[in-house]
């Protein structure tokens, strides 16, 4: 019984330091996925006034749980409570990105994590992520006819991004560096070997949503240098999509760029005028939802300083095979408009957690290391309690040893755009079942956003002026 109450004790005392972070029982005995299981397949289905009867509160810290909530409430066209939450988070961020890169703080939530599970640590967001946290809010602007505001948080994506990447890369060495001096040499190279991956394409790093965006406000403001850069930087992401091409085009043969319109007509021929009485479409179709993160259970050998091997089983994240999916068709006054990808959410997040899978990999031996020392060091004065004190670790470790599947699950899955050149007037957008009527003035342009979740979608539209 003392050696049960110095073990638990110890347990508790270490659970109880990050309790200011994401302690709780639901976390400590489940994952991510598994918690928001019912709102991910609310917001899959397109229910969205169920979705946020089912958002999650304090399951992924202020970060995370806010952004899901700032997605959930634009889908359910309350923008302005979307604008509130998408705003915590992002405060919630700059509070994290300010902080030293081992902090008190984030010791602490670690010191509880190494007895039980990643999910009890601070969530850091992935670069892609605070993207699009970022693209939602220069979008809920964007709605409320605020092109100046919504420029600045453009602006601001491709900075808060720059940060993040530099610090993770920080952490990582600082993590290697920790299992080197504790002599703990995992075998990585098998590891990685049979861990699922994701390929290294400019559309798995680089989001053409948020720079083809970006490139249409910048357009829309008068300022022509900064759209052309975001529009090219679009292209590159998107080099098959004729909604950047074009965009690009017109931008180009503005800023009178002779040498690269000769080269943009070369490979995407010239670019479509309006005519006196028409006016130009611009559609952007989100589509789905972004995979969630799985738990995936193998073992894998870790030599200590003496050169002993254990065998440890762990628990990692993991994405399943993935197929990208074509846009759905819409209709356009009867006439079906086809969509090409701008991005593909589920290639980022892959790529994210290839990026970071060895970081969560030394923790997780660290934390099975210390566990294990834990064990010895609590039985070895008390031969007769040990076979109990070994049966409570080990029931320990398995209730508590949980994959990291945290990521912003209620992000679209793949995004389109399109272009339409039509006669000026009233147009009618059919997306399955719904329609929506709209004006489009002649030689404007008109911007359209939809996103589409099973049999529902969410559309509303904005006037960019004469581009």
């Amino acid at each position: 019984m003392r050696i049960r109450i110095r073990y638990i004790a110890v347990i508790w005392m270490a659970l109880g330091s990050s309790a200011c972070a994401n302690f709780s029982a639901g976390n400590l005995f489940s994952h991510y996925s598994e918690q928001n299981r019912k709102m991910y397949r609310a917001v899959k289905q397109g229910d969205y006034q169920k979705a946020s009867e089912e958002l999650p509160d304090g399951i992924g810290g202020k970060i995370l749980d806010n952004m899901e909530k700032g997605r959930v409430y634009f889908l359910n066209k309350d923008v302005p409570e979307s604008q509130s939450f998408l705003e915590q988070s992002d405060q919630a961020v700059r509070r994290q990105q300010d902080q030293a890169i081992i902090s008190i703080s984030r010791e602490a939530s670690s010191a509880g994590s190494l007895l039980a599970n990643d999910n009890l640590r601070e969530y850091v967001p992935a670069d892609y992520e605070l993207g699009f946290l970022h693209l939602y809010l220069a979008l809920s602007y964007v709605y409320k006819n605020q092109l100046e505001d919504a420029l600045v948080e453009l602006r601001r994506a491709n900075q808060v991004q720059e940060k993040a990447r530099n610090q993770r890369e920080d952490e990582l060495l600082k993590e290697r560096d920790r299992l080197k001096q504790e002599g703990i040499q995992p075998n990585l190279g098998g590891l990685m070997a049979r861990y699922p991956s994701t390929g290294s394409t400019l559309q798995s790093i680089q989001n053409g949503y948020l720079f083809y965006l970006s490139g249409l406000l910048y357009e829309a403001s008068g300022d022509l240098n900064d759209a052309y850069v975001d529009y090219r930087r679009a292209l590159a992401v998107a080099p098959e999509n004729t909604s950047v091409a074009q965009s690009t085009l017109r931008c180009a043969q503005k800023l009178g760029m002779d040498q690269d319109l000769v080269s943009l007509r070369k490979k995407y021929g010239h670019l479509q005028r309006l005519g006196q009485n028409q006016g130009r479409i611009i559609m952007i179709q989100e589509q789905g939802i972004v995979d969630q993160l799985k738990g995936w259970q193998l073992s894998l050998p870790i030599y200590d300083s003496l050169g002993r091997m254990n065998l440890y089983s762990l628990a990692l994240p993991y994405y399943s095979a993935y197929q990208p999916s074509d846009a759905l068709p819409v209709m356009l006054d009867g006439v079906t408009v086809a969509g090409q990808r701008l991005v593909d959410t589920n290639l980022m997040a892959r790529k994210q957690l290839n990026e970071r899978i060895k970081s969560i990999v030394f923790r997780q031996i660290l934390r099975l290391t210390l566990k294990n020392a834990l064990r010895k060091e609590t039985t070895k004065d008390d031969n007769n309690g040990a076979e109990v004190a070994n049966l409570v670790l080990n029931v320990w470790n398995t209730l508590t040893e949980q994959p990291d599947t945290r990521s912003w699950i209620t992000l679209p899955g793949t995004v389109f755009s399109a272009t339409k050149i039509v006669s000026a007037g009233e147009q009618t957008l059919s997306v399955g079942q719904q329609s929506y009527t709209f004006n489009v003035p002649a030689q404007g342009t008109t911007f359209v956003w939809l996103s589409r979740q099973g049999e529902n979608a969410v559309i509303w539209h904005k006037q960019l002026g004469r581009l």
